[in-house]
């Protein structure tokens, strides 16, 4: 049994202060200060670590449903030791839960990705846990591909995805490439995976059309997509006019901040998810870097291919927590929501992870004002300290 104290307790309601919070693998209470002195007294046989969160905030730890890489791995590098490396450098940003994230490349490269991700699953990496996949094409839109190469480009095929159903989470589509639809109903009737609209040039009417057939997300809101007109609302006019959860790279980059609290108040909190779609070159120094067979250069905090184009970026995501709470009117637990309980609904794991609750995971992160992280713990066990 261990505990916490001296610390401000991040609910999804609130911010608790003079309270310790009691876990093993699991949340068990949340307590003042006398009622841990009774238990202490009362478990006088079993030691009870104690943890000094030094008036720092205790939060959930943060769920990253789009992240291809960091640290110099590339999840479609397909190797258990690349996932292992991202899973350690992210667990020090405050991550203890993420998807690593696929790449338009080769059947080949992203089956063995997959298949790697699977074994990935069910193993202790050191760090974050994988909940999964998230597979950001092959079945996207040319004209929107951002960073992803044009030729392994293809045509939403349900074949494509068999045998992979309980590896993969979340599927980035470009619903107009779907004939008549047919590969969203698939999946939506056979398989628990939720779909998402992105690199995709639908109309605003094709797009609404999806959400009916059952999109219900949306990848990178803003970028690779058809832009919100007056005239043509597009894919972000749709995302807008309904109740889809979508992503936000708030790296102030692919984003600006000044849409933040724009965008918060137009899709509501709960609708709000961040994000980090960082790739290799996260936590590195600038440079030359690869994205899906292709040459980027880092430099300024951005990633771009040689043309320009955005290539993912090098976000983490305590520093994306920072930038909505420095550029919006919201409190501190509603923008920590949008790293923890928001996507944790998304994948339906909010009745384990995603929030201090009792029964719920100890998945749970110590950090200053500033969200420099200082602890994390992943189901009860230190992953890293400062």
């Amino acid at each position: 049994m261990r505990v916490i104290v001296n610390g401000k307790i991040i609910t999804k309601d609130c911010v608790l202060k003079g309270k310790g919070l009691l876990f093993d693998e699991k949340i068990r209470e949340i307590i003042d200060a006398n009622e841990f002195r009774d238990i202490a007294e009362k478990n006088v046989n079993e030691k009870i670590e104690i943890i000094d969160a030094k008036e720092n905030y205790i939060s959930p730890g943060f769920i990253d449903l789009h992240i291809h890489g960091s640290g110099g791995s590339d999840t479609m590098d397909g190797s258990i030791e690349d996932l292992k490396v991202i899973s350690k450098v992210i667990s020090k940003n405050g991550v203890t839960g993420f998807l690593p994230t696929t790449m338009t490349m080769s059947r080949e490269k992203i089956y063995r990705a997959l298949d790697i991700i699977k074994e990935g699953m069910n193993m202790e990496l050191g760090g974050a846990k994988i909940f999964g996949t998230h597979l950001e094409g092959p079945f996207i839109n040319e004209k929107f591909k951002g960073a992803q190469k044009e030729e392994y480009i293809i045509s939403p095929d349900i074949d494509f995805v068999k045998g992979y159903e309980d590896v993969i989470k979340i599927i980035t589509l470009a619903p107009e490439k779907d004939n008549n639809f047919n590969f969203i109903s698939k999946v939506k009737e056979e398989t628990n995976i939720v779909l998402s609209i992105g690199h995709s040039n639908a109309t605003y009417e094709e797009a609404m059309k999806a959400v009916d057939m059952g999109i219900s997300y949306g990848t990178h809101t803003f970028n690779a997509m058809t832009p919100l007109n007056h005239r043509k609302p597009g894919v972000v006019g749709a995302i807008f006019s309904s109740k889809i959860s979508c992503e936000l790279i708030a790296d102030k980059i692919h984003v600006h901040p000044g849409i933040f609290q724009m965008f918060v108040d137009i899709k509501g909190k709960e609708k709000v998810i961040l994000i980090t779609d960082s790739m290799r070159a996260g936590c590195m120094k600038d440079g030359i870097s690869e994205l899906g067979e292709q040459k980027v250069i880092v430099k300024d905090n951005s990633a771009r291919l040689e043309d320009g184009t955005l290539a993912g970026s090098i976000l983490t995501l305590n520093k994306a927590v920072r930038n909505v709470l420095e550029n919006t009117k919201l409190q501190l637990h509603e923008v920590i929501a949008m790293a923890t309980l928001n996507p944790a609904r998304v994948i339906h794991m909010d009745s384990k992870k995603g929030s201090i609750e009792v029964g719920k995971d100890a998945d749970i992160i110590i950090f200053d004002d500033e969200l420099n992280i200082k602890h994390t713990i992943i189901e009860g066990k230190t992953i890293f300290q400062l």
